[in-house]
């Protein structure tokens, strides 16, 4: 594992812990951004608990190299599917670019760490 690819897990391990928490406890701008999109509620904890999860895959990946490829695949999915809403609800591009953003970080990371699939 290289430098930049443990600090890149590093980066979207602690934005999925922020992000995940936040979702789960209901934070005015998470449920703002879920009323834009047309999105039930119970969706918000259910990304929050997947956001944790992906993280916590992440975490276990500093010591089991196919956990991060997993883990980013996990969270790349989710944040596709994240852009895909967004362009749903004919959303600018600035308010879908922090999803796309994230979507490419977990793309660069299972790119990086794909040989933990392929061995």
């Amino acid at each position: 594992m290289t430098i930049f690819s443990i600090a890149l897990q590093s980066l979207l391990i602690a934005y999925y812990i922020f992000s995940g928490t936040a979702k789960m406890l209901g934070v005015k701008y998470w449920t703002d951004i879920f009323e834009n999109l047309k999105l039930p509620k119970w969706l918000l904890l259910v990304t929050g608990v997947v956001q944790l999860i992906g993280a916590a895959v992440l975490i276990v990946g500093y010591w089991y190299a196919l956990a991060v490829t997993w883990g980013a695949i996990w969270l790349g999915i989710t944040m596709l599917v994240a852009c895909l809403m967004h362009v749903r609800a004919k959303d600018t591009f600035g308010k879908t670019a922090p999803a796309l953003v994230f979507a490419v970080l977990n793309i660069i990371l299972i790119v990086i760490n794909a040989e933990a699939i392929i061995i």
